[in-house]
């Protein structure tokens, strides 16, 4: 999922039924390990665990002191997280916003949080899959305050003139018009499956969450087993079980803005959920019949 480093904080240490009990730290550490490893995550190198009350705020800001726990002298979940190396921005890439929500105000307005390239005050942008023509007409902040230009990673509200609220749903993505973000139906993607009461075969039907998209899909056809060493298969596997790995081809009741994972990270990633729960997590690799619209 490209998710590189997981910081799991251990909440209501502070309840009185553990009291900041280093053994039910530990288990609760214990029992998340095989499920992290099977998504693909080293227990020393990528995840970090650490105990905190949300409530008192003790281990969020500032560190637990020895009052409150003993046997831990590590960071808080705020230091640990300035820590972290900053997430690289396209800046001057491609625009790609991911619509979260529209609504009437003096015109269409559509928030969302711009994963790459910019947009300024005046822009011509193109509203994908519908290939939307329309233009920027103002800029608004995570506040109120109205801007000439965001940027990669900025969350904004945009003012559209040429299209109607009716016209865009939640999940299309504003893009420029020069390079267009991809819409399809079809693609395929490498999966992990993470928890099947059964097994998965050919056919198979789940819910797919994929930026701010949620659509039904199909895995119409698997294609290759992976190892964990990332080995492929020339044989189809017959079915999948938990802990699998596999490359499938997918396809959607109609037609979404993806992108392949390795050149948009933030529109090529995705999980499948059926009855409630997550039951895989996917990166496309390959995208089938997909529609562009070049600059005219």
């Amino acid at each position: 999922m490209g998710v590189r480093t997981l910081v799991v904080a251990i909440n209501k240490m502070d309840d009185p039924t553990v009291a900041w009990d280093k053994a039910r730290y530990d288990e609760i550490v214990t029992k998340l390990t095989p499920f992290l490893k099977g998504a693909g995550y080293s227990q020393k190198s990528d995840v970090v665990y650490l105990p905190i009350s949300g409530y008192t705020g003790a281990g969020v800001k500032d560190r637990v002191t020895a009052k409150d726990c003993t046997w831990y002298d590590g960071p808080s979940l705020l230091e640990t997280l300035d820590e972290l190396n900053a997430v690289e921005r396209k800046v001057n890439g491609p625009l790609r916003i991911p619509i979260s929500e529209k609504y009437k105000d003096m015109g269409t307005v559509v928030s969302g949080k711009i994963e790459s390239g910019h947009v300024k005050v005046n822009q011509k942008v193109l509203l994908m899959p519908n290939k939307t023509p329309c233009e920027v007409s103002a800029i608004f902040g995570e506040g109120d305050q109205e801007t000439e230009v965001a940027v990669c990673g900025d969350n904004v509200r945009l003012r559209l003139r040429g299209v109607v609220e009716d016209d865009v749903s939640d999940g299309f993505v504003l893009t420029d018009t020069k390079h267009p973000c991809r819409s399809t139906r079809s693609f395929d993607a490498q999966l992990v499956v993470l928890d099947i009461k059964n097994i998965i075969t050919a056919g198979y039907g789940a819910v797919m969450h994929v930026h701010n998209c949620t659509e039904e899909v199909t895995l119409v056809q698997l294609l290759h087993s992976v190892n964990k060493k990332g080995a492929i298969s020339k044989r189809p596997p017959p079915f999948l079980r938990k802990g699998d790995r596999c490359i499938a081809r997918l396809e959607t009741t109609k037609p979404i803005c993806i992108e392949k994972f390795k050149e948009f990270p933030q529109l090529g990633r995705f999980t499948l959920r059926d009855e409630g729960k997550t039951i895989a997590i996917g990166k496309v690799t390959k995208l089938i019949n997909t529609s562009e619209v070049n600059a005219q």
